[in-house]
């Protein structure tokens, strides 16, 4: 066989594995586990850390403040140094909407070898301490929640016996590049973390999705939550690893009524959202880019790039194994498609978003090397070993 008839069949059975043995990540049935109603609900605090969001936040903090839960709640908002009135407008929600008691604190700027974020959080459980809960739920600011939602997920928790409880929120897909881009990013992060492979006791692998992540407090104050994950550019991944070390059972699954109402119009967003991360989640190594651009490459790109070389070249191999391998992929993919409630024929494109998804880890590489890796709202956060080094461990 030729060398493209080889690299299509090294494709295909890369497929046929991905397809049986990584955990069936592409099915999308893995929602919140069997729940039932507890003897006792428990006490649960909310924390919202906030930046620069009064665009999307009249539409996530009323449903939290309108939450159907039948024990004490309490919502406390971070607002990390706004300058759009995000926390005015927080206070303003709050007394037009009623609902749980809403506190809206300001952390100040974060110290070296802190991210934004997690140094809001981290005030906001400070906050939330005084009230000793027995839960917190960590949630963005541009996710909404339907009204039981806080207590599905405090069900589910208790009846399953979980530290943490995540759900990956359903992003938005109106504009044509959200519906292009978005699934495949959830299906792509998916791949690298099969929830069904979370959910294991005794698993080694370990994720959650920080738009929705219900967190016993005990097991936060043993996995040192938020301080061990202090420099944390994907702090979902590292606090979800962080209690599962600690010895802390965790679930991440989709949401069926938990939404982010971000929009992302323009393929520039998008492209920003992923390549501000993408290097970090290759923890800034050079080879482990160089490795996933040809992963990539091979994976995604290969079956089509093989199956129009066959047909013009008139090699049956190659035609066969790349449109095998194509059609694997395509297979696999719709059921996210089914998901987001989007039309089927999009599924045979995923080469051409996987394209897209390389640029963007490529160009995250770059801006790292120019020192504008990892920027968000204004922020640019080091490497994780310079930040280390900037500030001492605080115990």
């Amino acid at each position: 066989m030729s060398a493209v008839a080889w690299i299509a069949a090294g494709s295909l059975a890369v497929w046929l594995w991905l397809l049986l043995g990584q955990g069936f990540f592409w099915r999308t049935d893995v929602r919140l586990p069997p729940r039932g109603e507890p003897a006792r609900w428990p006490s649960v605090c909310v924390v919202v850390p906030a930046r620069d969001e009064a665009a999307v936040l009249s539409e996530s903090l009323p449903s939290l403040l309108a939450q159907d839960y039948p024990g004490r709640a309490e919502i406390f908002l971070v607002d990390d140094g706004s300058s759009d009135g995000t926390g005015d407008l927080a206070r303003a929600l709050a007394e037009r909407h009623g609902g749980l008691p809403l506190t809206v604190g300001s952390p100040g700027e974060p110290p070296p070898g802190w991210t934004g974020k997690l140094w809001a959080v981290r005030h906001g459980i400070g906050l939330a301490r005084a009230r000793e809960p027995e839960y917190l739920l960590l949630t963005d600011a541009d996710i909404a929640h339907a009204p039981d939602s806080l207590r599905e997920l405090v069900a589910a928790a208790g009846t399953g016996g979980y530290d943490l409880v995540s759900q990956m929120a359903r992003l938005r897909v109106e504009s044509v590049w959200e519906r292009l881009v978005v699934p495949a990013f959830v299906y792509f992060f998916a791949q690298l973390y099969p929830f069904r492979w979370i959910a294991r006791q005794g698993s080694r692998t370990a994720a959650a999705a920080g738009g929705c992540v219900l967190l016993r407090t005990a097991a936060a104050e043993r996995a040192r939550i938020p301080d061990a994950i202090r420099h944390a550019v994907i702090d979902d991944v590292a606090l979800a690893r962080a209690v599962q070390r600690s010895g802390g059972h965790i679930w991440l699954g989709l949401a069926e009524r938990v939404d982010s109402v971000r929009p992302y119009p323009h393929l520039g967003d998008l492209w920003r959202m992923v390549s501000r991360s993408a290097y970090a989640q290759l923890r800034h190594n050079p080879l482990l880019l160089v490795g996933t651009v040809a992963g990539l490459a091979l994976v995604y790109l290969a079956p089509p790039v093989t199956l129009v070389w066959g047909l013009a070249a008139g090699s049956t191999e190659a035609t066969v194994a790349g449109g095998l391998a194509w059609l694997v992929m395509t297979a696999t993919y719709l059921p996210m498609l089914r998901y987001y409630r989007l039309p089927l024929l999009l599924a045979p494109l995923l080469p051409g978003t996987a394209f897209l998804y390389l640029l963007m880890t490529v160009d995250s590489a770059v801006q790292h090397y120019r020192g504008r890796g990892a920027q968000w709202k204004g922020r640019t956060y080091a490497r994780p070993d310079t930040a280390a080094q900037a500030a001492p461990e605080q115990r």
